[in-house]
């Protein structure tokens, strides 16, 4: 059974069960907490983002959902209407006719100590139709449209795990992953010294800034590239940019302090002591993620950055005393995905060992390496080094395998779109893409976009295996372990001790469950190596 519910602004809302008619209720979280207990039905809301935040905070933790914004986001996108307004809103007026509005941020969870209603309040709706009424109108029309798809049953599980993703995306930012502010502390101190005054340097990176300096003889702003550029080039140095790898290049005295003073400058800016005190409070980390925020369908960030928390960082990513961190990630999912989708029998045999790329070997003169660098070329399209000669292997042992990529990559360079094993589709070509491809670079810009749909048919569908095995597990774990961190294959579980064993067997079911769910039956393996650990550092 599903219910619909629209939050009001003072707490309580409405709820309307399918083929009944709504209720007003004066608070919605207990009433959904009620309804929850008694039958666990799918929750129908706009969005995700504006309704559960509010719901975790009065402790209401609901089982599933059908967040009508994402849906229609992927609809819109197999529909041939890529990056119309997605919202339930928008989705109403096109079904009515009427003049679309253009999507609106969504407000967040609150910070610590923000008065705020339950609800946030929207602004006046032009609409003028209740929002149960027009997210359950909507909700019927998405399903309509789900059924014409081309592979409807992949497409629900797409929605459903696409929906459960921004569950525990709410969940994740609500609980938080520990994290230990006085390690955190020790940590900058050790590599930048004592926290600076506002407005002033670390004492570290002015040290190197004083180095990059001396190494010119005259005074250079490390920050900024212009006269980076020009202090290379009265030395006798010209360079396109001052990025990393151009500067490993440049023989000079200010390159090796300028490149500490760069890696340590960004881990100030990113992590440091302004960050902590903005996303961490309470021995929690607070990020905020974004469902689908990749067009594959990877999680991204808008703020927090948890999604590239550097290696020296997460030794400040503490278990609680009596409790663990269980982390696993997937081995080599990539290949793993497009044995399956391909149905290509001899990658499949090899995808069904732990490690795929030793299995493969024997094809490849026995070289794990050789193996390894042909299917990221397919995938990827590389072509450079060894790789035209390593392709042509794949091509002749593994031919299903490497025409799957290279149909996927020809649609590309013919302007077409192309689709995940779920459903999910690739962004259209652009109308400047068309007049390019029609210039004396056409071969070129058309070659581009073939890399990127021959790896989007691949990593898309890497990106709902992870997805759906995060669904399952989530539903797997027991109370009170929670899912603190994800990461395209890599996931995190906070927990006390005497479940890690438990949480672990929970990661492994939830892979299979997740391959089979997708995959019906394959030889291919997808294995989750899980480890216990007491900081996440340790589990690399």
């Amino acid at each position: 059974m599903h219910v619909v519910v629209a939050p009001e602004p003072d707490g309580g809302g409405t709820i309307r069960p399918a083929g009944q008619a709504a209720t007003r209720v004066p608070d919605l979280a207990a009433a959904v907490r009620r309804l929850e207990a008694a039958g666990r039905p799918r929750w129908v809301w706009a969005d995700t983002r504006r309704v559960y935040p509010r719901l975790l905070a009065a402790g209401v933790r609901v089982t599933r959902c059908h967040d009508i914004a994402l849906t229609e986001g992927l609809l819109l996108a197999a529909e041939g209407r890529y990056g119309q307004p997605r919202s339930a809103r928008a989705a109403y007026a096109r079904l009515r006719g009427l003049p679309v509005p253009e999507d609106a941020d969504e407000p967040g969870e609150p910070a610590e100590g923000e008065q705020q209603a339950l609800f946030t309040p929207r602004p006046p709706d032009p609409i003028g139709v209740a929002e149960a009424d027009l997210v359950a109108e909507v909700f019927e029309d998405q399903w309509r449209r789900i059924a014409r798809t081309p592979h409807p049953g992949r497409f629900r599980l797409l929605v459903a795990a696409e929906s459960a993703g921004a569950l525990i995306a709410a969940e994740m930012r609500h609980h938080g992953m520990p994290w230990r502010q006085d390690v955190h502390d020790a940590l900058l101190t050790e590599l930048l010294g004592p926290r600076p005054a506002p407005g002033m340097r670390p004492a570290r990176l002015q040290a190197l800034a004083d180095e990059i300096s001396a190494a010119f003889g005259h005074p250079v702003n490390p920050d900024s590239p212009q006269q980076l550029l020009k202090a290379f080039k009265a030395a006798g140095i010209d360079l396109p940019s001052t990025r990393s790898h151009v500067l490993e290049r440049v023989d000079h005295p200010a390159v090796k302090p300028l490149l500490e003073y760069k890696e340590l400058s960004r881990l100030h800016s990113f992590y440091g002591w302004a960050w902590a005190a903005q996303w961490v409070r309470g021995g929690r980390f607070h990020p905020e993620y974004v469902v689908g925020g990749v067009v594959s369908g990877r999680w991204a960030t808008s703020g927090g950055g948890a999604l590239q928390i550097p290696k020296v960082m997460r030794r400040a990513v503490v278990a609680d005393q009596g409790w663990t961190l269980v982390v696993a990630d997937a081995a080599q999912l990539e290949p793993r995905v497009l044995a399956a989708m391909s149905g290509d029998a001899a990658l499949a045999r090899a995808a069904g060992e732990a490690d795929l790329y030793s299995a493969l070997a024997e094809a490849f003169g026995g070289s794990r390496e050789s193996a390894k660098i042909a299917m990221l070329s397919a995938m990827y399209g590389g072509t450079s080094g060894d790789a035209p000669r390593l392709l042509a292997v794949m091509r002749q042992r593994f031919p299903r395998a490497y025409a799957f990529v290279e149909e996927a990559a020809r649609a590309g360079e013919e302007g077409r779109v192309v689709r995940s094993w779920l459903g999910r589709t690739c962004p259209p070509p652009s109308q400047r893409w068309r007049e390019l491809t029609a210039g004396p670079d056409g071969g070129r810009v058309a070659r581009e976009r073939g890399r990127f749909t021959r790896n989007f048919v691949v990593q898309a569908t890497a990106a709902e295996w992870a997805l759906t095995l995060l669904a399952v597990l989530r539903g797997l774990l027991p109370d009170p372990a929670r899912l603190v961190f994800f990461q395209h294959d890599e996931v995190m579980v906070h927990c006390p001790l005497h479940q890690a064993e438990r949480v672990r067997a929970a990661v492994e079911r939830a892979a299979g469950e997740a391959t089979r769910l997708l995959f019906g039956r394959t030889p291919v393996r997808f294995p989750m190596k899980a480890v216990a650990v007491r900081c996440y550092a340790d589990a690399k």
